[in-house]
């Protein structure tokens, strides 16, 4: 029934507790896990074309040419190579703990769920399960959910799981 299953995940509590309900799938149904981290496409403050004074009143070139731009865009490099390396930390430990099956690990930047369904198109994913945080009320509305989108969107089932307060 089930051949890939996706396992989105942003290394939290509400997405640790997919862990061992894809493990039992996979294991019913001899299917692929991949496991996917999304880093987000800019992180706020960041961009790479906004002006920007430098500490002489000069506004730095958005094409590169101001030191205050160049200095921003390695900042945000840096930043970008770091939450890089951390969603691979996070596929990494979790490929780790679901042993011995088949698994497969991503790490791509964009918007979360954009990219997350551009990955079930792309791999063929029969099923995507995911954590949820339980946010309810004002924060679910104004922070919105990740979750709540690709469950709105998907072609493909989606398994919800939510985190064990215990």
């Amino acid at each position: 029934m089930y051949k890939n299953i996706l396992y989105p995940t942003d290394g939290s509590t509400g997405a640790d507790a997919v862990l061992e309900h894809c493990r039992t799938l996979a294991e019913t149904y001899g299917a692929t896990i991949h496991v996917l981290y999304v880093a987000e496409q800019q992180p706020y403050g960041l961009a790479d074309d906004l002006p920007v004074k430098s500490p002489g009143g000069m506004v730095g070139d958005p094409k590169g040419g101001g030191s205050s731009m160049a200095m921003i865009r390695k900042k945000s490099a840096e930043v970008l190579e770091s939450v890089r390396d951390y969603g691979t930390s996070i596929v990494n430990k979790i490929a780790d703990q679901l042993g011995n099956g088949k698994v497969k690990t991503a790490v791509k930047q964009g918007n979360p769920f954009k990219v997350i369904l551009s990955y079930v198109d792309d791999h063929d994913i029969d099923l995507i399960v995911m954590g949820t945080h339980g946010r309810t009320g004002l924060d679910r509305y104004l922070i919105g959910s990740v979750t709540e989108k690709v469950v709105r969107m998907s072609d493909v089932p989606v398994m919800t799981v939510r985190r064990n307060d215990e």
